[in-house]
């Protein structure tokens, strides 16, 4: 049995530069990981199949599971390889920002590259990854934080820094990315130009930085400016801001203890979805 963890992706900043003539928007973001997220195993030599359980499980055991689709799509790339039967844990909200479908996908490669001695810097597993979707191939190697440029295939380098006490809260209303840009109201071939904020906190790394997709995101889900409110008000945190398309929020804390104590708060008090992790910023 192979296992790999896929773990929650949070986007530190999210900038929108505009939108490309083929529809497709231009980013600027800074990923990182969580210590968090579903688990994926994998029984080798068995029919391809995909068994999905866990509190977030109801209705992703299809055969349009990015789980399967990354199976098909290795092997497009790689030819005839040695498959087997997924076993997936689904512990993260659906279609909340955080990869967790992208992440699933990132992790099921993996295990095939292992399963089938294939380097994970292998051009070709790359390739896959970009059929899957835009956020896959940054969760191909979740062991650093990177920049992601354009619709998200252009990555830099893995970046190195500090683990920081964190806290992921999710108000359980699942949000379409699909409807969050589309808030923005850009046409094709149109820049856009963002509204100055102020950035909350110290954190040297995210000053001056934003995520453009946070006001249309409340336009849909107005929880989550509850969830930040809640959050920024929580003992201990330095910094909050939504990940991704939203709805979930991150915040980061001085200590793991006044994290944890918020997120336990929230759970019991809001009933929301708030898990206490650890985030690597770079420096």
């Amino acid at each position: 049995m192979f296992r790999e963890s896929a773990p929650a992706k949070v986007n530190l900043f999210l900038h929108v530069l505009g939108r490309q003539a083929d529809g497709y928007h231009v980013l600027e973001s800074l990923v990182t990981f969580a210590d968090l997220g579903d688990e994926l195993e994998l029984e080798p030599d068995r029919p391809l199949a995909l068994a999905v359980e866990g509190p977030f499980a109801f209705g992703l055991a299809g055969d349009d599971n990015l789980v399967l689709k990354a199976a098909r799509a290795a092997t497009a790339q790689f030819g005839r390889l040695r498959l087997g039967a997924f076993r997936l844990v689904k512990n993260l909200p659906v279609a909340s920002g955080i990869g967790g479908g992208s992440s699933d996908a990132g992790a099921a490669l993996r295990l095939i590259a292992r399963l089938n001695g294939i380097d994970f810097d292998d051009p070709r597993l790359t390739d896959a990854a970009r059929t899957l979707g835009a956020d896959v191939p940054v969760c191909l190697d979740p062991t650093a934080p990177r920049l992601m440029h354009g619709i998200g295939h252009e990555l830099g380098n893995r970046l190195y820094g500090l683990r920081y006490p964190a806290v992921l809260v999710n108000p359980v209303v699942p949000l379409e990315t699909r409807a969050v840009f589309g808030g923005l109201g850009l046409s094709p071939g149109d820049r856009f130009l963002p509204m100055k904020v102020e950035t909350p906190g110290d954190l040297k790394v995210l000053a001056g930085t934003r995520n453009d997709l946070e006001g249309p995101a409340r336009a849909i889900v107005p929880e989550i400016g509850a969830v930040l409110e809640a959050l920024r008000a929580s003992p201990g945190c330095r910094f909050a801001r939504m990940s991704g398309s939203g709805a979930t929020c991150f915040a980061i804390f001085d200590h793991y203890a006044e994290g944890a104590e918020a997120a336990a708060r929230l759970q019991v008090e809001r009933e929301w979805w708030a898990r206490p992790t650890w985030l690597k910023l770079p420096s």
